[in-house]
């Protein structure tokens, strides 16, 4: 259990890393904000796109094989950030991050319903909430480590103040660190995933092939669609905030940082997701879940109560 627990650790801060790469993309092609947020466009669409794919093949291959089969397609993402640093093209970064996402995709949905069958089915939910709380200790660790390799490289430099051969020399050097710090990834990634070919046998088999339209039939019940809109809902707002967060703290009229110091201050934003969900998987052990989603809205609407 230990190894898959380690997968979520391993993409949440994979995913964070965004957080980090847009103020780092946005000053170095000078772009808008709304261009800016075309990184996280081109990253989540892939889970919309691949991830009905992905569960049809993980049924075929396995929840061993599904789960190599992921970390190898985020190992090539991981790769393609070499072309496109060299290229210094923000295509290029948008291409390897849709790849990057795809795998991380389908490593989702080999891993998520594994860390479910490896115990009790009663138990199921507060392991998939203690694994998620995993998944945000990477994201809290992870902006830490790219503030520093990756936002600290461009401290003292404006672009704008640049021109000619001097910006493509600047954005040459800065899109290397870029195409450096994915291609360590990658190297982590290959060696994760020929651990897990090692043990793909020992993981057990998939729940069994189902059509990919059976997924759109399932939205017709009325639970399982407000769901999903709820997650759709809580994703889009969870995404948006960490992502704008570094420029949002480097405006003089909130804290004036650095762009090294305001992508450290992200893992306080992902950190308090991580203490949330401990306590979250602390309290399904004693709480149904439909009685603790139900107290979550009522405690919000007591505290917005309060007088001051």
């Amino acid at each position: 259990m230990g190894l898959v627990v380690a997968l979520f650790f391993l993409w949440g801060g994979i995913t964070s890393l965004n957080d980090i790469l847009i103020p780092k993309l946005k000053e170095l092609f000078q772009l808008s904000y709304a261009q800016a947020m075309l990184t996280q466009f081109a990253f989540f669409t892939a889970y919309a796109i691949i991830s009905l794919p992905a569960g049809a093949l993980v049924a075929r291959l396995g929840y061993g094989r599904g789960i190599v089969l992921g970390l190898g397609t985020m190992a090539t993402g991981c790769l393609l950030f070499i072309p496109a640093a060299a290229s210094a093209t923000f295509g290029m970064f948008l291409a390897a991050l849709f790849v990057l996402a795809g795998g991380v995709t389908v490593l989702q949905v080999a891993a998520n319903p594994l860390i479910a069958n490896l115990g009790s089915p009663q138990s199921a939910h507060s392991r998939l909430t203690f694994a998620q709380a995993i998944n945000s200790l990477g994201t809290t660790a992870a902006p830490l480590i790219g503030a520093h390799v990756i936002l600290g490289s461009i401290a003292g430099t404006d672009p704008a103040t640049l021109s000619g051969e001097a910006l493509r020399l600047f954005q040459a050097r800065e899109a290397a660190v870029i195409g450096h710090s994915y291609l360590a990834l990658a190297i982590v990634l290959a060696v994760i995933a020929m651990i897990f070919w090692l043990w793909r046998n020992r993981l057990g088999k998939g729940a069994g092939a189902t059509p990919i339209s059976a997924g759109f039939g399932l939205l017709r019940q009325r639970r399982l669609g407000l769901g999903v809109a709820a997650i759709f809902l809580y994703v889009g707002a969870e995404v948006t905030i960490g992502s704008l967060l570094v420029n949002y703290l480097m405006q003089s009229s909130t804290l004036g940082l650095d762009q090294q110091s305001a992508g450290e201050h992200i893992a306080f934003y992902w950190g308090g997701a991580m203490l949330g969900r401990f306590v979250g998987g602390s309290v399904l052990r004693i709480l149904a879940p439909g009685k603790a989603l139900a107290a979550r809205p009522s405690g919000h609407c007591s505290w917005y109560r309060c007088p001051p």
